[in-house]
Parts: structure tokens; sequence; C-alpha cells
């Protein structure tokens, strides 16, 4: 069983550098100028130049190469590059392979980014239109024919199991997330939905989706690109913007793992794939939930974040969205991807970061400590982020 053994990675790597372009609807202009527009930003916010990156990270996912982002940001040579897969699930991941490139020795600085034109391009939402025939592709066979076409339908089989083993409502276990999330979003200038909270009564209007989740339970469809660079936290020190030290990162896949469509595990109610993230990184950090200052938590439907709380053990199960209703944890203080941008959890971790340099627009005084997380329903992965000293 996973998480047994402490790993060495923690206090080695440090997030040094963010950068995005606006989030919106219409990018009007390439993935890949995307790209290197949030790059560019990322290794001007770390005061470094693109001579100095020798190290990519992206998603198996993302349409720009990292040998062509090089070329456009003006990069030299590359001694390393990477990608992962699973989609949203992938988030931290890429923070995981940068750090775990610098604490080697295979690369000094390392950019994570993604970028895709998701609203005005390819639309997620629109669900599976077509597949090439795959050993990945064969566990959706059980599952389109018969109308779970898209990831809303997918989730919602969950979903629906969780409403049902804990006996509660749609409304009164998934509103306060939603609520939690634009409340957030409307004070962030950068949110598309900036000035534009929501009430429990709005969540319960909102029209049908899949049952049980409405609109307001589905995350954005968004235009735009997010960059991260990673480096040793020897040289992180050095640099102008106050280190956010990787001090745990953490894959996971579950047993009897698919992507979305997991309906053959003993219990719906849960993730397991969290489950391994979650061991693995309080084992590597030496902390615990109660150590947390924010969570940075996946949302691309509101459900999966109940989930991602119990599983982490904030709470029992069936307790969650009494959880998010109190408050008892800052909760996605940029507005998530409900109330954000919809960027892959990339923009997350970017909260994160300004969490421990304490200039995030609802900063949480003294924040020491965040947990983020990636996508869920698929192999995912997760970090806990620290502030230097």
């Amino acid at each position: 069983m996973s998480g047994h053994v402490r790993d060495s990675l923690g206090g080695r790597a440090a997030i040094v550098g963010i950068g995005a372009t606006e989030f919106s609807k219409d990018s009007g202009r390439s993935e890949l100028r995307l790209a290197a527009e949030a790059v560019r930003t990322a290794l001007a916010d770390a005061g470094l130049t693109p001579a100095d990156v020798d190290g990519l990270v992206t998603f198996t996912m993302d349409t720009s190469p990292e040998i062509t982002v090089a070329q456009a940001c003006g990069m030299g040579e590359l001694s390393f590059f990477s990608r992962v897969h699973y989609g949203g699930g992938a988030a931290c991941a890429t923070v995981q392979q940068a750090a775990l490139a610098v604490a080697t020795g295979v690369a000094e600085v390392v950019v994570c980014y993604r970028a895709f034109n998701e609203r005005s391009g390819r639309r997620f939402g629109s669900g599976v239109r077509h597949r090439e025939p795959s050993a990945e592709g064969a566990a959706l066979g059980w599952s389109l024919p018969f109308g779970l076409l898209t990831p809303a339908s997918w989730v919602a089989m969950a979903a629906q199991r969780y409403l049902y083993a804990h006996g509660l409502g749609a409304e009164e276990a998934f509103g306060p997330v939603a609520v939690t999330a634009r409340r957030h979003a409307a004070t962030n200038p950068a949110a598309y939905f900036h000035g534009r909270p929501i009430t429990l009564a709005d969540h319960a209007a909102s029209r049908w989706i899949a049952e049980p989740l409405r609109l307001l339970d589905c995350c954005q469809e968004t235009d735009g690109g997010q960059a991260l660079v990673v480096t040793s936290l020897e040289r992180a020190r050095d640099l102008p913007r106050p280190p956010a030290v990787v001090a745990a990162a953490a894959q996971g896949a579950g047993r009897a793992q698919e992507q979305m469509t997991s309906y053959y595990r003993d219990d719906l109610t849960g993730l397991p794939e969290t489950s391994v993230v979650a061991r693995r990184l309080w084992r590597s950090s030496g902390l615990a939930p109660a150590d947390i200052d924010v969570g940075i938590l996946y949302d691309h439907f509101t459900p999966f974040v109940l989930m991602q709380l119990e599983e982490f053990g904030f709470c029992a199960p069936g307790e969650a969205a009494a959880f998010v209703a109190e408050d008892r944890l800052p909760l996605n203080t940029h507005g998530g991807q409900l109330g954000e941008a919809y960027l892959h959890g990339m923009n997350g971790i970017a909260e994160a970061v300004r969490q421990l340099r304490g200039t995030s627009v609802n900063q949480r005084p003294g924040a020491s400590r965040v947990l983020v997380t990636a996508g869920t329903g698929v192999p995912t992965s997760g970090l806990v982020l620290a502030s230097d000293g």
C-alpha cells in the first residue's frame, strides 16, 4: 500500500515565479501564444530570463510542445522535458516533476505551463464525440452507450450515491461549495465572475445539467494560460520573491482506477486516488489537516470538493458540507475553477503561492502552509506548499 515511506523531496525545491494571461471566453489568439505569454510573465515575476530555463513540464493534453514553447520564448538548450497524463489530475504533478528534476540536478530552472482555448476552441463539456481505439478508451464503452457522454454526467453518478449514503439533499450539500467559490471570486479582479457573488437560493434555482448537478455545480470553460517557475531552494533565496517551498508532492491512483468512470469500486462515496495522495502528503510533510492554513481544492464539480475534504481527514464522511458552510478552512480563495477560471488547476497553484507571499486578494493572515490538489475522478496529484522558515 502506498504512503508508508517518507520521501526526501520536501524542502529541496520552490516555486519562485507565477504568471498568467487574462482569463476569458474568447482569447483571440493561439494556444501557443497563450503559453508563451504566461511563461514570460512567470519568468519576469521570478526575476529570471528565458536563458535561465533548462527544463519544461506540461500536460499530455497541451497542444504546445516543450520545444516549441522554448523557441517562442527565446530559451536555449533544454536538459529536461516532461509531460503528465490524466487531464486535471496532472496539475500538481507538473510541479512534482519539476521539483524532482531540480532536486536531482537534472535541471536548474524548470517552468510548468498549461494553456488552452477551452471555451472558444475544444470544449470539454461538449462531451465525447470521437476516440481512436485504445485500451484507455475501452472503459468508456461501458458508459457512453447509456448516455454518459460528458464529465458532468460521469460525476453525477458518484454524486447521487454520495447524497443517498449520507442522507443529504443536493442544495444543502453542494450549495455551500459554489457560494464560497463565488464569494471569493467576487473580490478577485482576475476572476471571470469578479463582482458577481451568488446565494444558496441562486444555486438552487440554477438549471439542471445532470441530476443532481446544477449549472452552478460545474466549473467554467476558459481560454487562458498559466505558468509556474521552479528552482532549488538555495537559488530561490537569492531571487526577488519569497519562495513557496515544495514541502511535499505526490501522485495517486486507486485500485480499479478509471478516468471519471470508476463505477466498479466497492464504494462510490469517496475518492480512493485522493486518499493515496493524502497519505503520502501527510507522511512526507509531517503535517496533518490541523496544520493547513488554506485549502486550494480542485473544484471542477462541487461534490468532489466535499469528498476531497473527507479523504484528507479535515472531517468525517458526510460532514464536509457543514465543514464548508461553517468556513472552518479558507477554501479556494481565488474563486477556484467555479469562480476564477478553469485552467486545469494550475491557477490554484498560483493562488497558493500568493497566499504564502501575502499577496492574495483574499489573504489569510499569516498563511504559511497551503494544501493544493489536482483533478479528481482520475489519477491525481497534490502539493503542500510552505513559506521558507
